[in-house]
């Protein structure tokens, strides 16, 4: 490769490697920022409400879904919580409780076999995770900001390895010439 072509190239590259950084930048900084609460989510109760202990780990003695769900409707009307469409069933039979999850980000943990609701709380984690991934906007917008997002931070290590490499590529052409 010629000096000149060289040079250009490098030019180039650290154009797009700067327009690149500065758009994928903001992206960047909310994915980062909420990629860093939702590691600390099952530390901190205020992400993730802890999970409540229920009195029987069998599931074949537990009361059925429609009276857990009755039962947990109940208990966010019990604490005035906006309560809108059920997003799904949680059931660890492990721990002997079903957690009922609602669409608004709430969610209630019912005992399993009692059917007695432990615990009514904000999933501030479910919506961080909407914000890490865009799809609090749009499942449309999730797959244009993750694919802008892949291929920005592609693009830049494509650049910034060459805008590392090509200047010893420029300084062993310049000393060849010299000789």
């Amino acid at each position: 490769m010629k000096l000149h072509t060289l040079v250009l190239s490098l030019r180039q590259f650290r154009t797009w490697h700067r327009w690149m950084g500065i758009s994928v930048a903001l992206f960047l900084f909310f994915t980062a920022g909420t990629g860093v609460l939702l590691g600390w989510k099952k530390n901190v109760d205020t992400l993730q409400p802890p999970m409540q202990a229920g009195t029987s780990a069998s599931a074949d003695q537990w009361k059925s879904f429609q009276v857990i769900i009755r039962n947990a409707d109940r208990a966010m009307d019990s604490v005035r919580a906006p309560r809108t469409s059920l997003d799904r069933l949680d059931a660890r039979i492990d721990k002997g409780i079903v957690k009922v999850i609602y669409s608004n980000y709430w969610e209630v943990q019912v005992d399993g076999l009692t059917g007695r609701a432990l615990s009514v709380a904000k999933r501030h984690a479910d919506w961080i995770e909407h914000v890490h991934d865009g799809s609090l906007i749009s499942d449309g917008f999730k797959l244009m900001y993750t694919t802008y997002l892949g291929a920005g931070l592609l693009v830049l290590s494509v650049t910034g390895f060459w805008l590392w490499y090509g200047p010893r590529r420029v300084r062993v052409a310049k000393s060849s010439r010299r000789e």
